[in-house]
């Protein structure tokens, strides 16, 4: 019997290094995990480079790798890919930025690029989109909300350009930068010119927006500045099912890998209660992807939580959400006529508390895999597994291949 259908489980920066609070060894290597063991016993498994070896992957290059689609290639930015996810639509040509709702104090120094996690800023969104005006620019905006303290921003123009800096400081204690062209030509001069006066009008809306006033009044920081970065052109995708005569599905509660999906042609799925933290509802995305295989040749699930564990550089908490993980995809174990595939994306030590290049463990489970001697899904034991060590464009081509989907090169 072949499989029909493919599985992608991306476990969002859960590979680690090192912890000097678990005696030296990985959350992936202490946390109990008997089910994502028994994929390990049962497939194959290896380690994998998104990129190549030695690369710090994005998530976004890393999802475009492992989708298929060269980054080298296809990437101009995280900007227009975070404004698909937050339901803009990208045509070739628009600017797109991935933003931050953050806090600045009277003195005009960031106190939180985050704005204290605020969550639920539509009406924030919806009044700069009423009430900003670049009209003098022959510009026009779409602004919208992500998930959180999440936010994107696309124009569209004539004679604009991608290549800008980004205003945020990325530290806290600091003015806001002023965003300038990268290239001294008159389009990215422009877009420089227009993102300057979009945040310049923005602040003034939410200076005395009622939703800041109410978090004042609270002790909450308010969300009164909008940081932007990730500047892109938006770019043409050949369509998933094109490219692979494969229909498919994304479930991500991140607006990023959303994005990515709904940009080559998956279809996004959306869950109630996920959030893409340690909160998130796991077993809501194991049971959409079960319904959509039922109708679907190819879904890929991110789930994100151990990414942000690792980025706060908190290890027992990485660990006990890789415990949360193992036990929401029990379900997984039964499933019959699929290839699954579960890997991370990118390494997020929680002693870097940032992406790193170190290799991450992947596993590939179903009807005519070879299987090896690995018992444990770890960074360090599925090394000695029967894939080697790949990259992550490799890794859709040998589940074809176990569909019998992959086209013979030669004669």
């Amino acid at each position: 019997m072949t499989a029909h259908r493919i599985l992608f489980l991306v476990l969002d920066g859960i590979s680690d290094r090192p912890c000097p609070d678990l005696a030296g060894k990985t959350p992936l290597q202490v946390a109990k995990t008997p089910n994502l063991d028994s994929f390990a016993r049962e497939g194959v498994c290896g380690v994998m480079d998104t990129i190549g070896p030695g690369i710090r992957p994005g998530s976004d290059t890393a999802h475009l790798a492992l989708l298929g689609y060269d980054p080298y290639t296809y990437y101009t930015g995280r900007g227009p890919l975070e404004c698909e996810g937050t339901g803009i639509h990208m045509e070739p040509g628009m600017i797109g930025f991935r933003c931050n709702y953050a806090t600045v104090s009277n003195r005009g120094k960031v106190t939180d690029r985050r704005a204290g996690r605020i969550h639920d800023t539509q009406d924030l969104s919806a009044a700069i989109q009423k009430g900003v005006d670049l009209s003098r620019f022959g510009v026009e905006f779409i602004f919208r909300s992500g998930a959180g303290h999440r936010a994107s921003l696309a124009l569209r123009g004539k004679g604009l350009g991608h290549c800008v800096s980004s205003n945020d400081p990325k530290k806290e204690g600091v003015a806001p930068l002023t965003i300038v062209p990268l290239k001294d030509e008159p389009a990215h001069r422009k877009t420089a010119e227009v993102c300057n006066e979009f945040v310049r009008q923005a602040t003034a809306i939410l200076s005395s927006h009622p939703v800041n006033q109410k978090r004042e009044s609270e002790g909450k920081n308010p969300a009164n500045f909008v940081l932007m970065r990730g500047a892109g052109e938006m770019g043409h995708f050949e369509p998933f099912n094109e490219k692979y005569g494969l229909s498919g599905s994304v479930i991500a509660a991140a607006s990023l890998i959303g994005g990515i999906g709904t940009a080559v042609g998956l279809q996004r799925v959306h869950v109630i209660g996920i959030t893409g933290s340690q909160d998130s509802n796991l077993s809501g995305k194991i049971s959409a992807a079960l319904d959509e295989l039922k109708s679907r040749d190819f879904v890929l699930v991110n789930i994100k939580g151990a990414d942000e564990s690792g980025h706060d550089g908190l290890a027992l908490q990485k660990t006990a959400f890789i415990e949360k993980i193992d036990s929401a995809i029990a379900p997984l174990r039964t499933i019959e006529d699929c290839i699954i595939v579960i890997c991370a994306d990118h390494s997020t030590p929680c002693t870097v508390k940032d992406h790193s290049a170190d290799p991450v463990p992947a596993v590939i489970w179903g009807e005519g895999v070879r299987t090896d001697c690995v018992q444990q899904f770890d960074e360090i034991s599925c090394a000695e597994g029967g894939l080697c060590r790949i990259t992550g464009s490799s890794l859709l081509p040998i589940a074809l291949d176990l569909l019998n989907r992959s086209r013979k090169y030669g004669a």
